[in-house]
Order: C-alpha cells, then sequence, then structure tokens
C-alpha cells in the first residue's frame, strides 16, 4: 500500500500534458502493434488461398446450387492483352492508377468519415488496395483492415512496377463463378480468349469485379450487366481512351454469350437466394466462406412446376406466347415453395435467365381485389351496386377516359360480389373513382405493393393494372387476403451455417409463425376471399367449369390480362398456399388477342400447379369472423327488400354495422329529354320545350346518378340498344 501510495506521489508530480503523452504514446504503440501484428507481406501476392464453397439447399437438404467450388485462373499477361482491356479497368476502377503510390487520400478520408460517423465503411479503394485486399487480408469491414490494407498498398507499390501490379489485379480479382482473372472470365462469359476480347466485351468484363453477383450476365439480374458496361464505356469516354463513334459502335454491339452448363438447379430461385445472401453477409462470404443455406424450397414441387409451364407455354406458340413464370408460397409464414422465373432459364433467345417473378410487369385485372378491398374499408358492401354502362371520366387538363369491358359488352346493374368475380371493368373503375387513387395506393402499399409511390403518377386505369408489379410483391399482398388481414413477407432462407456448423440465422416455424404487420380488418379479407372462391358469381364471363375450379377445394382466385395483350396472369390461394403464374413475352410482344383470355394462357398453368399443391391437402375454407353476418338483400339493387313492395333476393355476407338499407322506391319522376328518350346528360344544353317529367325505373351508383333503367334506347346499324357515355367529372 504504501509503495503505491509513493507510486501516485511520484506521478502527480509530473506535469499534465507529460502524463498524457504518456499515456497517448502507449494508446498509439498499442495500435501499431495491433495493426503490424501477422501483417502479411506482399511477396505473398500470387499465393492463393483455399476457399471453401457456399452450399444452397433445398428445406429437405437436396443440393441446388453449390458456389465457388474452386478457383479456376488461367494467368495471362498483360502485354498479350489489348490495351483497351487495360484502360477499361482502369476507368472504372481507379482512374488516377498511374499517379498514386498505392492509395488515394480521398479515399482513406471517405472510409474515416463513414467509420465514425455512419459506422459504414465504404469504398474508394484503388486496384492495389482492391488486389492486395483479394489476395492478403480478411474479407471484414473494419477501420484495422482499411490501415492494413493502405499500409499493404505502399508496401505493394515499392515492390512492385504499376504494371506488374496491374497484371497481378487481372489474375487475381474474381469476375463471378469460378472464374478468377480476366482470361477465365474471357472464357466463362464469352468463350474465347482474353486476347481476342472487342472493346464491348472487355468493358462489360471490366464492370464484374466491383460486385460479381450483382453485375453478372448469367446472375439473378442479367440487364444490371449491360448497365454496367454502359458505365464502363462512359468512363472511359470521358477519359478519352475512346472517342465518341468507339463508345457508340461498342455501346450498340450485340453481345453473344457462351453457353451455361447446367450444374445448377431451380437456377431463378438459387441465384435469387445467392443475392439475398450477398446483400446480407457480403460477396466474399458467400464466394469462400463455406456457408450451409437450407431455404423454402420444395425440389420436387420446383421440377413439377418447371415442367408444368414449360409444357403449357410450349402449346402457346401461335398465340405469340414464349414465356411464362410460376411463384408458389406459403401465406402463413412466406416461405417460397417454387419459383419459375422462365419457362427455360437456359434459353437465352427468350431471355430465360431473367426471373420475371421479380421483374415489373402490369398485373392486368388481377389488382382489382385490392381496389375493392380499398371500397370495403370505406364503407361499400360486396352488394353495392355498380352501373355496367357507357361512361367516360373527366380530368381537367387530361383527355377523357372511357373504360370499355374485356368482352366490349355492358352489363347495366351489376353488384360488387359479380363485378368482381367476373371482372367487369367499368364497375371497378367506377369503384376507384370513388375510392380515390390515393387510398387504392395506400392500401395497396399496406398490403406489399412496393412499386405504388407516387399518386400523381396514376389514374383511373391503376385498377385494370395500369400500375407495374412485381410478382413477389403480389404474392405478398394475396397473401394478406389468405392470413385474414395480416402481411407477412416472402422467407425463403429458413437456415445458414457455417460448414463448421456455427449457425448464423434460423427460423424454426414449428415454435413460431414469422411477424407479421395487420394491414387489413379479418372481415374485409374474408369479404373479398369468399367473392374470388364464389364460381357462381364469376359464371358470366368463366363459365361454371372453368380451369378456376380445383375439385374438391374452396380456391380463392382472380385472373388478369392487360388492355395491351403484353401480360396475362392468374393468382389465387387458400388459406396455406397461393400460386401465382403469369405468360407473356420479355420483349413486351403482344400476345394473340383471340388465344389468350382470362381462362387461357395463365389459367391452365396455375390450375395444374395448384391441384398438384393441393393433392393430399384437406379443403379449407377461409374463417368467418364473428363480426361478418349474412342477409338477404334484391338481387337488382343490393338493398334489403322493402314489406311493402318484395323483390328478388339472393343471400350476401356484410360486416356489421354495413349492412344495407331498406331499398328506396325506384319508380318516380325524372326529367327525360324526349328527342333522345334519356335523361338530359350533364352539362348538356336541352332546349327546355323538349323536357318533361315521366316516372321511371332510377337507379344510381356510388359516382352516377340518375340512371333511367326501363327508358327506350336508340338502335345502332346491328339492332343494338345504345345510349351516349355519361360524363363523370373526377
Amino acid at each position: 500500500m504504501l509503495r503505491k501510495k509513493k507510486i501516485i506521489k511520484k506521478l502527480r508530480a509530473y506535469p499534465k500534458r507529460v502524463i498524457g503523452g504518456l499515456l497517448l504514446l502507449l494508446v498509439l504503440g498499442y495500435g501499431l502493434v495491433t495493426i503490424f501484428a501477422g501483417l502479411p507481406s506482399p511477396g505473398q501476392l500470387g499465393s492463393d488461398t483455399f476457399p471453401v464453397s457456399t452450399k444452397i439447399l433445398d428445406r429437405n437438404g437436396q443440393l441446388l446450387y453449390e458456389i465457388y467450388t474452386d478457383q479456376n485462373r488461367t494467368p495471362v499477361k498483360i502485354s498479350d492483352l489489348p490495351e483497351y482491356v487495360k484502360e477499361a479497368t482502369i476507368a472504372i476502377e481507379d482512374k488516377n492508377f498511374y499517379k498514386h503510390h498505392g492509395f488515394a487520400w480521398e479515399g482513406i478520408t471517405r472510409a474515416i468519415l463513414n467509420t465514425v460517423f455512419k459506422r459504414n465503411l465504404q469504398g474508394g479503394s484503388t486496384i492495389t488496395q482492391q488486389l492486395v485486399k483479394t489476395t492478403l487480408l480478411t474479407p471484414e469491414r473494419t477501420f484495422k483492415r482499411k490501415i492494413r490494407e493502405a499500409l499493404l498498398a505502399l508496401a505493394t507499390e515499392i515492390r512492385y512496377s504499376k504494371d506488374e501490379i496491374l497484371e497481378l489485379y487481372l489474375n487475381h480479382v474474381p469476375y463471378g463463378g469460378t472464374a478468377y482473372g480476366v482470361e477465365q472470365a474471357a472464357h466463362t462469359y464469352f468463350d474465347k480468349n482474353a486476347k481476342d476480347l472487342s472493346l464491348a466485351e472487355a468493358a462489360l468484363l471490366a464492370g464484374l469485379p466491383q460486385a460479381p453477383t450483382r453485375y453478372s450476365p448469367f446472375g439473378a439480374n442479367p440487364e444490371t450487366a449491360k448497365e454496367r458496361q454502359a458505365q464502363v464505356l462512359q468512363r472511359m469516354l470521358e477519359d478519352k481512351y475512346i472517342n465518341q463513334d468507339e463508345y457508340q459502335q461498342a455501346l450498340d454491339e450485340p453481345l453473344s454469350f457462351a453457353p451455361q452448363t447446367n450444374n445448377i438447379r431451380a437456377p431463378h430461385f438459387s441465384l435469387y437466394i445467392k443475392q439475398l445472401l450477398v446483400d446480407k453477409y457480403g460477396e466474399a462470404l458467400v464466394e469462400k466462406g463455406g456457408l450451409r443455406v437450407t431455404t423454402s424450397l420444395d425440389l420436387d414441387l420446383q421440377n413439377f412446376a418447371q415442367d408444368t409451364v414449360a409444357t403449357e407455354v410450349g402449346k402457346l406458340n401461335q398465340a405469340k406466347v414464349s414465356n411464362g413464370a410460376a411463384l408458389i408460397t406459403k401465406p402463413r409464414t412466406g416461405e417460397i415453395l417454387a419459383m419459375v422465373g422462365s419457362q427455360d432459364y437456359f434459353d437465352l433467345s427468350i431471355d430465360g435467365n431473367v426471373n420475371v417473378t421479380t421483374r415489373l410487369r402490369q398485373p392486368g385485372s388481377s389488382i382489382k381485389p385490392i381496389n375493392y378491398a380499398a371500397g370495403l374499408g370505406n364503407g361499400y358492401t360486396p352488394a353495392t351496386m355498380f352501373l355496367d354502362v357507357p361512361v367516360c371520366f373527366s380530368v381537367p387538363g387530361q383527355p377523357s377516359y372511357c373504360p370499355r369491358n374485356y368482352d366490349y359488352k355492358f352489363h347495366g346493374p351489376v353488384q360488387m360480389r359479380f363485378a368482381l368475380g367476373n371482372s367487369f371493368n367499368i364497375p371497378a373503375v367506377k369503384m376507384l373513382a370513388a375510392n380515390g387513387v390515393e387510398t387504392m395506393i395506400a392500401t395497396a402499399s399496406a398490403m406489399g405493393i412496393t412499386t405504388f409511390t407516387d399518386p400523381s403518377r396514376y389514374g383511373l386505369s391503376l385498377t385494370l393494372g395500369g400500375g407495374e408489379v412485381y410478382m413477389t410483391d403480389m404474392a405478398v399482398a394475396f397473401g394478406v387476403f389468405a392470413n385474414a388481414g395480416l402481411k407477412v413477407e416472402l422467407t425463403p432462407i429458413l437456415k445458414v451455417e457455417t460448414y463448421q456448423g456455427k449457425v448464423l440465422e434460423e427460423i424454426n416455424f414449428e415454435e413460431s409463425l414469422p411477424a407479421g404487420e395487420k394491414v387489413v380488418s379479418p372481415e374485409i379479407t374474408y369479404l373479398i376471399s369468399h367473392i374470388l372462391l364464389d364460381n357462381n358469381a364469376r359464371s358470366q364471363a368463366f363459365g361454371s367449369g372453368s380451369q378456376l375450379v380445383i375439385p374438391g377445394h374452396a380456391v380463392s382466385v382472380k385472373t388478369g390480362t392487360t388492355d395491351d395483350l403484353r401480360d396475362n396472369w392468374t393468382i389465387g390461394f387458400t388459406p396455406s398456399f397461393l400460386v401465382a403464374t403469369w405468360v407473356g413475352n420479355n420483349d413486351n410482344q403482344p400476345m394473340s388477342p383471340y388465344l389468350v383470355s382470362g381462362i387461357s394462357g395463365a389459367a391452365p398453368i396455375w390450375h395444374k400447379i395448384m391441384v398438384e399443391t393441393l393433392k393430399d391437402q384437406p379443403d379449407e375454407w377461409p374463417t368467418k369472423p364473428e363480426n361478418v353476418v349474412g342477409l338477404e338483400v334484391c338481387s337488382l339493387t343490393g338493398f334489403r327488400p322493402r314489406p311493402d313492395e318484395p323483390c328478388a333476393t339472393r343471400f350476401e355476407y356484410f360486416i356489421k354495422g354495413s349492412e344495407p338499407k331498406e331499398e328506396p322506391v325506384l319508380k318516380q319522376g325524372i326529367v327525360i329529354d324526349k328527342t333522345t328518350g334519356l335523361p338530359p346528360r350533364p352539362n348538356a344544353s336541352p332546349n327546355p320545350d323538349d323536357l318533361e317529367v315521366q316516372e321511371h325505373l332510377v337507379l344510381f351508383d356510388p359516382v352516377q346518378k340518375d340512371y333511367c333503367l326501363d327508358c327506350a334506347r336508340p338502335l345502332n346499324d346491328k339492332g343494338e340498344p345504345q345510349e351516349p357515355a355519361y360524363n363523370i367529372k373526377i
């Protein structure tokens, strides 16, 4: 104790600045020891580490895809390469490569600022830094590793010439898959030697090392490869490596990729999973870290779905259909059981490697249930009557919008149940006009549609599929109907562990279901689900024995075909399973108007896949909430019958408190223009002498008033009744 007091007394005798300086030296000394301890030598460049492959498995342990089982590398001398191979790499990765001494101060500064203030270390690495990071250091993203990287880069610049460093880089960096180095990359992607690459091909390869999975033309998003190539060429143009003509010629040059080897099962899904892993764990760990990934995919069901899509699309050649896609999920958990992104992943003539389930497509009428769900939330009911008659909507400063039905007919008074079941367009547009576009977008966004972001971009055609969506988003949104209002995001990964058995993440659905968000009331989802499984409600348009009927099972289902015939959908679900299908062309060419409709195209694919999915499952109906009640309503108007004037009735369900009132008196006096036999149009200026009050049956819907049901209509050339469109201002 005495000794301790003496030491403290001596320390107090020293000035504080001296003590502070000593402490600073101790901290700096410790930091330098930590940084330099075990620092590899630049002389080790060229010696390879041995990565452990990552394996992606289906839910039953069957191997789908093994990533980076080896580093295929064929060394090449820099003197044997065209100048533009080197220039493309320098332009996109390190424009000052021949000027700096291993690292750029702005990159180091940015890394420090991001580390201190954002905790998110970012780029700015030179080619030399990337070389030492790839070959000598671990992939951890820490400040310590960044300092070690800079020190090694400086030492490497002292030991090697610039051309030697560039040659080492071009021979070591990963270009995706098992291709390490530019020579192997040239063979992998173009089946040629690197010395024979064109400028266009060299630019594409130069863009890969920054993120090989994201930019790969064989990856989950092959279109990003072309976008990245354009960035490389633009940099080369800016740095004066090429002129404008060379830039444009390379940009326009069609690329012919080498055939891919079929060493991958469920390729669209496997690459989808790989991208999710890279986004979460980083490229290096996925490429070399030996992950063991158990997914939700059922390979047997996947193979059945793939074969079904390929077989049925093959029958649609005369319908000008070249491609199809399918997605099977479990709504309660978000598990993906099957993901078929095209009818043939390896058929590049149809862009088969593009995963349509994660691409923007217009949903057609399959989006209508979301619009009607918004309507139910606004107090409308399955018995709300819409007048399916000629109508135009006027928006200031825009041309009039006059929707038409798929069958080019008008169906008169139609209640919501039958309007949605038969997918009539005019009632759906009126429902959206009553709801407001903002309300539908808010509902869709809450349910999982991520692409409806700006209401000003959309008009009333949104309910007919005028906004693009992802099939994966549609699965989440329709899953809300299946889940009684709970939104559950897709959950395709069940477990991730290292090859040594360390579990990084795991989901056990037997213990608990994934967290979900209540976004719609169970009453609304029940009513929509019930309408969509009601075969009687859709029989007018689809018949009673269509492909939408699954024998022995109650299945809610909706079709969708875009007006331009570029997309054809069918989406259906039970509380436990959901199947979405699509047919069309990746190049957006329209399909035949005579052979693709709501019950052809995607519907037969959907029917076969749903039958297979449910073959060993019990019949499962949506659970009716206690707050949903049923009663008789008038078949024409949807109101409750009046005791003094009975009407033909039918049974309907309602959310308690939204039951309709008694039917109003329909026969009443209304002003008629004798020259037309109809009520005057809005904003019309008829001759007062031509007007008189007559007694007629008068109906109204949420946006249209004073419709004379029994007024005589003039006949057209075919002897069919016709009337001018009713104009509605929005």
